[in-house]
């Protein structure tokens, strides 16, 4: 809750996330289901074979590109519904 702000309705959502890795490659899916909306979107990272192994890092950059991708789907839809509006 906000202070000084008067709180009208509150939502708890989650985003579900599974992380795949292998000696170079750490995949991040993540999934949001929101009013109705399903949103999925991927992020990937690629180790150079002659860095030192450090998966948190790898998991990291994965994450945040999906993340990042979830974002830019979510804005879209909230766009396109926007548009929908305006037109009527």
């Amino acid at each position: 809750m906000l202070r000084g702000w008067e709180v009208l309705m509150e939502k708890n959502i989650t985003i579900a996330v599974h992380i795949e890795e292998d000696e170079s490659t750490t995949t991040v899916h993540t999934v949001l289901d929101l009013m109705g909306d399903h949103f999925e979107a991927k992020g990937r990272a690629k180790r150079n074979p002659s860095d030192e192994s450090m998966p948190v890092i790898g998991e990291e950059l994965a994450l945040a590109r999906a993340l990042n991708g979830l974002q830019t789907k979510v804005m879209e839809a909230a766009q396109t519904k926007i548009g929908e509006f305006l037109k009527e």
